[in-house]
């Protein structure tokens, strides 16, 4: 009878020491269409969400802006569809003279592009820096494998939206010209506490 309550309490407090474990961070993304709130996966995606904060700690997101919206209708020549609002720093400065990070795949972090999914834009694999973006439904073609980039790498995961999922949905409908949107979003982010 003993062993019996041993096995069945020996997973009881696995999960209670798991769910112990310090809170993942969170930012607060402060736009005039509402706040977004993001979770930074810093276990599973640790050089990416570190960076990531890294640049929320030292103001580098300062003049931050959801500048590009990606949606079926705006990519007409693109055979491999997919759904974001794309922020960043864009170009004060210029984000490419900012370090870039090794890359992170979805196959090594296991954090798939999903509704809500926040992850870095690059150009070739170790380009990413500050250029980020979030996924709205799921884009299975943005994960390790996925048919998106043509080096197959996918791009690195690194949070999730845990809300205002509202606000990235009413961003990713304003008007655009080639994907770049004709009023560009100011977006404030403040660690929270």
């Amino acid at each position: 009878m003993m062993r019996k309550s041993i096995f069945f309490l020996l997973p009881a407090l696995f999960f209670a020491f798991l769910s112990s474990g310090q809170a993942l961070p969170q930012v607060e993304m402060h736009t005039g269409l509402g706040k977004i709130v993001v979770e930074l996966d810093t276990v599973n995606a640790p050089i990416t969400a570190g960076n990531f904060l890294k640049h929320v700690r030292a103001n580098t997101f300062e003049n931050a802006l959801f500048y590009r919206v990606v949606r079926p209708d705006n990519q007409p020549g693109n055979p491999v569809k997919i759904e974001v609002i794309q922020g960043g720093i864009y170009t004060q400065p210029r984000f490419e003279g900012i370090a870039p990070i090794a890359h992170e795949t979805t196959e090594v972090t296991g954090i798939k592009h999903l509704d809500g999914t926040v992850s870095m834009a690059r150009m070739e694999p170790g380009t990413a820096s500050t250029e980020f973006f979030i996924c709205v439904g799921p884009q299975p073609d943005l994960d390790f494998g996925g048919q998106r980039n043509p080096d197959g790498q996918g791009f690195a995961a690194f949070g999730r939206v845990i809300s205002g999922m509202d606000v990235v949905r009413t961003i990713q409908q304003q008007p655009d010209k080639q994907q770049t949107l004709v009023e560009k979003v100011k977006i404030e982010l403040f660690e929270r506490n």
